[in-house]
């Protein structure tokens, strides 16, 4: 029986857009995806057991990037700019888009998805596309509500 994981630290590595700007990829990563406000910053800081390791808002698209965070030094934590509804211009979503689609079709080191959705409401239509898009493209995708 294996042991229940410990989170004994957890960094701040550097946020990204890019490819060539992401951390050397020899550590293994768990993204972290979902609408924009459904709690992916809240979910972090509770899984590692820190208020504010990750900015939390609550305003819809405030994390634009894809920001890193190492866990115990063995292993990243990706938090995804949210989807759905967000005060940012289409342009920007757009943006992320291909910023996130990106990472999830081409980063090695990727071993899955943690997607979460809101408890108190079904699966929106971009909940339930993403779960497919994640499913066809093969990546291991693991839901979580919130």
């Amino acid at each position: 029986m294996d042991s229940p994981l410990i989170i004994r630290s957890a960094e701040f590595v550097k946020s990204a857009v890019r490819p060539e700007s992401y951390p050397s990829g020899h550590f293994p990563e768990v993204a972290f995806a979902g609408r924009s406000n459904v709690g992916k910053s809240s979910l972090i800081n509770c899984l590692v057991q820190r208020k504010k390791l990750v900015r939390t808002s609550r305003t819809p698209g405030q994390t634009q990037l894809l920001n890193f965070f190492l866990i115990n030094g063995t292993f990243h934590f990706v938090d995804l700019p949210g989807y759905g509804f967000a005060k940012v211009p289409m342009k920007v979503r757009a943006q992320w888009g291909v910023m996130i689609e990106t990472y999830l079709t081409k980063r090695q080191s990727l071993k899955g998805v943690v997607q979460i959705l809101d408890a108190r409401h079904p699966p929106t239509p971009d909940d339930l596309n993403v779960f497919r898009w994640l499913h066809d493209n093969r990546i291991a995708v693991i839901p979580v509500l919130t």
